[in-house]
């Protein structure tokens, strides 16, 4: 399968890259709005896995190109470029595309951070309303430690909650995320449960910001 991260060279699509590289046999795709620097990250982190003695198949190309030759695409761009980078790969995707959002609206002041999500309700339900007719989205991947993600000497223990319209699209994203080590993969139900979902991530950028023993917060749940 192939898998790209759009926006792939920031935290989070560092952290999802450099762990499906690793722990599985998918070819990871490096989006970039800057396919230079799309190839750049891409050599990095396939460096990071070949120093390991791991064999992995990572390409760098401009956002367009990584969701054209995509089975799933992630969002891996802030909550602010969500909407203007599914506008831009839009006519790249079709019905067997799964798109992938993780991003979450917050506002920060003195105190912490705060949900702040868009008039659609959710970033999930925002990235729903773009997409074209016909391509399935599935709310994933938001609630994770970008800086433990990309540390491949940390061991995780951690879920992830995947909400979506799209059972099929649900269940293909299910599999790969549950094929990185650690990493458990929840059925949170529909888009409309997004909003929940999302909200968790302030909380724990918050308990890690006032706990001085608690860095990389996670969520797991029994």
């Amino acid at each position: 399968m192939r898998i790209a991260l759009l926006g792939g060279t920031g935290d989070i699509g560092e952290g999802l890259a450099l762990r499906w590289a690793h722990d599985t046999d998918h070819e990871v795709l490096i989006g970039s709005r800057d396919p230079e620097k799309a190839r750049d990250s891409a050599n990095e982190y396939l460096e990071n896995i070949e120093g390991r003695g791991v064999e992995a198949n990572i390409k760098g190309f401009d956002n367009e190109m990584a969701a054209d030759r995509a089975d799933i695409a992630v969002l891996a761009v802030p909550p602010y470029h969500v909407g203007d980078t599914v506008e831009t790969v839009a006519d790249k995707l079709d019905s067997d595309t799964v798109l992938v959002s993780p991003a979450v609206g917050m506002k920060g002041d003195e105190d912490g951070l705060h949900y702040h999500p868009p008039g659609t309700g959710s970033v999930t339900a925002l990235v729903a309303q773009k997409a074209p007719e016909g391509i399935p989205v599935v709310g994933a991947f938001h609630n994770l430690a970008a800086a433990k993600l990309a540390n491949l000497d940390a061991e995780l223990d951690v879920d992830t909650l995947l909400v979506s319209d799209a059972d099929d699209a649900k269940n293909t994203v299910h599999q790969v995320a549950e094929e990185i080590d650690g990493l458990r993969a929840l059925d949170a139900g529909p888009i409309a449960n997004a909003a929940e979902v999302e909200s968790v991530t302030p909380l724990v950028i918050n308990i890690a910001r006032y706990n001085d023993d608690m860095h990389d917060v996670g969520v797991r749940f029994h």
